[in-house]
């Protein structure tokens, strides 16, 4: 399995805080049949201001050879979670901040209680520009969860749409687990991931959403989320999904 969306770079967010935790979080992921990981610490203009710098590289650097010096056999890659803001597409072109492995694809988040029309803007701005939005754990978004058919809309445009594994497991509260199912039912869901940010509570492990996926819906479709779009991801492929159902 690809995890495309995990806190594992150690003192840059509120993931995890020092390079103990990322090999333990690293190795548990690997114990759960993880293969490849996107770290993606949150750029978030004036909280965690993790644009693509020097320290950041040299962070990144750090917890790569960290890992292999560990003899943990993950293949590691680099991107962000991007927090929208007015300037996305403008830093995205200037370098300022990092894509999923380098592609096309860029993982960016909404506050929770933003307003659709903003977020609208800023993906048919990033489509615009030649980069493709993965729109991280929308099922968490209060105005989502109020307008599921939102996500359609941004299916439709272009988007790719990542939910998180404890979302899926009702560890999100009930409101993300519903809309979480009726995006899987509407056929939606470009990727699950783990959004993992600590050892205990938010963690890397993806057997048990793998399982729970696969007894819930089917072999393939976990197969699709887990393993075939964030392989497309990495490669800076096309998502392949099923035909999606609208809202009514």
């Amino acid at each position: 399995m690809i995890d495309i969306h995990c806190h594992i770079l150690p003192g840059v967010d509120d993931g995890s805080q020092d390079m103990e935790t990322s090999l333990e979080m690293i190795a548990a992921a690997y114990d759960s049949g993880v293969r490849s990981m996107i770290a993606t610490p949150h750029c978030y203009p004036g909280l965690y201001e993790n644009y693509a710098s020097r320290p950041l590289q040299q962070a990144w650097n750090e917890l790569y050879h960290a890992v292999h010096a560990a003899g943990i056999p993950m293949h590691l890659y680099q991107g962000m979670e991007i927090m929208a803001f007015d300037d996305l597409v403008s830093y995205l072109e200037d370098g300022r901040l990092w894509t999923l492995n380098g592609t096309s694809y860029c993982l960016v988040e909404f506050d929770f209680r933003e307003d659709p029309a903003y977020c609208k803007r800023i993906l048919a701005s990033c489509l615009s520009a030649g980069y493709q939005p993965i729109i991280a754990h929308p099922a968490r978004y209060f105005f989502v969860q109020d307008h599921p058919s939102l996500v359609y809309e941004w299916y439709q445009m272009g988007c790719g749409i990542q939910i998180n594994k404890d979302s899926l497991l009702r560890r999100h509260g009930q409101m993300a687990y519903e809309i979480s199912h009726s995006l899987l039912r509407h056929h939606l869901v470009s990727c699950v991931a783990s959004d993992a940010h600590e050892t205990a509570m938010r963690t890397t492990d993806l057997d048990e959403v793998r399982e729970y996926l696969i007894n819930e819906y089917n072999e393939e479709y976990a197969y699709m989320l887990l393993e075939e779009n964030p392989s497309r991801i990495l490669e800076g492929k096309s998502l392949v999904g099923y035909a999606p159902r609208a809202y009514k």
